[in-house]
């Protein structure tokens, strides 16, 4: 079959049964052009209809042929202070607990993601992405069910590494975790506050966006400015989209924290969330070493995040 590059209209024939897969499963199937080097996704289900396995094709198993794909889910906002990293622990540890094989990558040069896990480890994401070390041994089981690949001070050099490449830089993540993602059902990204670069290789690689936004002003503000240019980035990355809106610091004592919340509730109605209310055991657990369903599982912190679990685990 011929695909054209959308960028540079170069015609290249494709061996379809190279990406028996990605047809079967009808999962984008992900090209590189080589005259030009533009990247882009082609529709699966325009290859299945023209898709005739050969002879010597393996067999494959049809339970595997429908099993559902990973979950690739980015926790993000410019603003700090809003609750990513809490939100990324306690929706990666109660996704586990569910039964769900999970794998949190904390991308956060200050490594807060291992801190509220109570685990440290020497190697991590940096020392993955660069090769540096196997994958068995920069990531490590944090919980029954929960994986951990730890951020920290070294993705700093790492960002200006990416920021330094001619081409493709943006891709890098997106071609490191191809051995990975089958071996887990969700992907949890936590993000640093701000932009860099590995933030753009994260929502490159990432199908799905979750957002916490604390019920202020500002947060608000950048709602709005991150929207922009996430749909800057789905020119190049069409599978990422906006999946979950969380409202943080939810507390009905105070007006504001309710009218913030109907404006949320009037601009993205369909991608609103159970908020998560105040609850000071929340903030104990940044520092405890435990997750919220370990440190107060009686709270109204446990209580709003297994709604999440359930929302996020719901049909996509």
């Amino acid at each position: 079959m011929i695909i054209v590059c959308p960028h540079c209209s170069k015609r290249h024939k494709v061996n379809l049964d190279s990406v028996r897969p990605e047809i079967l499963s009808g999962q984008n199937v992900k090209a590189k052009c080589r005259a030009c080097g533009n990247r882009f996704s082609f529709p699966a289900d325009r290859l299945k209809n023209v898709y005739t396995p050969s002879p010597q094709s393996p067999h494959v198993d049809p339970v595997q042929k429908d099993k559902k794909s990973v979950r690739k889910i980015c926790v993000t906002l410019s603003k700090g202070g809003v609750g990513k990293t809490t939100t990324s622990v306690n929706l990666a540890a109660g996704l586990a607990l569910a039964g769900n094989k999970v794998l949190l990558v904390d991308t956060d040069t200050q490594g807060q993601s291992s801190y509220m896990l109570g685990k440290t480890k020497d190697t991590g994401l940096k020392e993955f992405l660069t090769g540096e070390m196997p994958l068995e041994e920069c990531i490590q089981e944090a919980r029954a069910n929960l994986f951990l690949l730890s951020g920290g001070r070294s993705l700093a050099g790492f960002n200006k590494i990416i920021s330094q490449k001619n081409f493709g830089g943006e891709w890098v993540l997106s071609e490191a975790m191809v051995p990975v993602e089958n071996l887990y059902d969700y992907i949890i990204f936590d993000t640093a506050p701000g932009w860099n670069q590995l933030i753009v290789n994260v929502l490159f690689y990432a199908e799905q966006v979750l957002i916490p936004v604390e019920l202020e002003f500002m947060a608000l503000q950048g709602l709005s400015e991150f929207m922009k240019t996430l749909n800057s980035i789905r020119k190049y990355h069409r599978e990422v989209s906006l999946k979950y809106i969380v409202p943080t610091f939810l507390d009905k004592r105070t007006k504001g924290s309710g009218i913030f919340l109907s404006q949320l509730e009037k601009l993205y109605p369909e991608h609103i969330c159970t908020p998560i209310r105040y609850c000071q055991f929340l903030s104990e657990t940044t520092s405890g070493g435990k997750t919220i369903f370990e440190y107060a599982p009686g709270s109204t912190g446990s209580a709003d995040y297994r709604e999440l679990v359930k929302e996020v685990a719901g049909p996509d």
